[in-house]
Parts: C-alpha cells; structure tokens; sequence
C-alpha cells in the first residue's frame, strides 16, 4: 500500500512563469477595458490650438519627412567653435528661410568613405530634419540646400532620406 501512496500526487502548483502569464493576461484585459472607455470620452482639450492654421495643420496628408545629414567637422578638429559659427550662418542664411515653418537639428558623430579612399573619414556632423506637404516647391527648396553646402564646403554629398509621414499638430 504504501507504494501506492507514493504513486498518487497531488496537482501541482503552477509555475512562476504560469503565475506570471497569467496575471500579465489579466492586467492587459483590464487596460483594455479601461481604454475602450477612455476613447468613447471626448477630449477635454477640445480642437487643436492650431486649427484653421495652413502651416501647422490638425491633420495632414501628403506629408514628407526629410532628414538631410552635413559632416560640419573631422572628429578631432581642435576647434569645434569655428565649424559651429559657420554651421549657424549657414542655417540662418540658408535653410530657415527655405523652411520657416520650423525644423530639427541634432548634433551626431558619423563616418563616411568618400570616393577613392580606403579608409572612413570619422566627423562631427548635424542631422536636419524637416516636415513638409510633399510639393515639387519644397522638393526643389531641399536639394537647393543640399547644393549650397556643397558649394560652401567642397563636400561631395549631402545625405538625404526622404519618406512619407503622418503629421499632426
């Protein structure tokens, strides 16, 4: 008999993982609900601030958004000051009235290899990024950027990506 009483086991208490999924499940279905109420509700803020506005509008189709990457610098260029007074006049002179409406610059470290060199050549470089309705206008005022680096500078390229985006302010 006690062979057979070793034989008998009781369930099992679910495991650590089991535990978990399973009150994962729960708080998801709860969000869920909570949710479901939340977008029936309307807004308190009401319609956006800038309705009615052509250049910052609530919804926007036909939307682009551009990145275009400049080397200002080598890495280790002792005088960073120099390269950042010229990059300013540069924006003012160039690229804000092209895009007054507004844009982004973030600082970044790149590297490229330019055409017969063998090795990448590291820089201090900005990243714009603008948001524009999709016209050949603002198309033209983008590669007219890019042109005027180049000419600045004696760079070979200005790097640009473009894709669609939904915009909304």
């Amino acid at each position: 008999m006690q062979a057979h009483k070793d034989m008998v086991r009781r369930p099992a208490a679910p495991s650590k993982t089991l535990r978990i999924r399973m009150n994962l499940r729960i708080v998801l279905f709860a969000g869920l609900f909570f949710l479901a109420g939340c977008a029936t509700s309307p807004s308190p803020a009401g319609p956006a601030a800038l309705a009615d506005d052509p250049a910052h509008p609530a919804v926007a189709v036909g939307w682009v958004r551009t990145e275009l990457y400049f080397g200002i610098a080598l890495a280790d260029d002792p005088n960073p000051d120099r390269t950042e007074t010229k990059w300013r006049a540069f924006l003012d002179t160039e690229v804000t009235p092209r895009f007054p409406d507004g844009l982004s610059v973030f600082d970044i470290y790149g590297q490229w290899r330019s055409k017969g060199h063998a090795e990448p050549v590291r820089q201090r470089s900005k990243v714009i990024v603008v948001l524009y309705p999709d016209t050949p206008a603002h198309r033209a005022d983008i590669d007219a950027v890019r042109a005027a680096w180049k000419k600045e500078t004696g760079d070979q390229s200005v790097l640009k990506v473009t894709q669609p985006a939904e915009v909304s302010f």
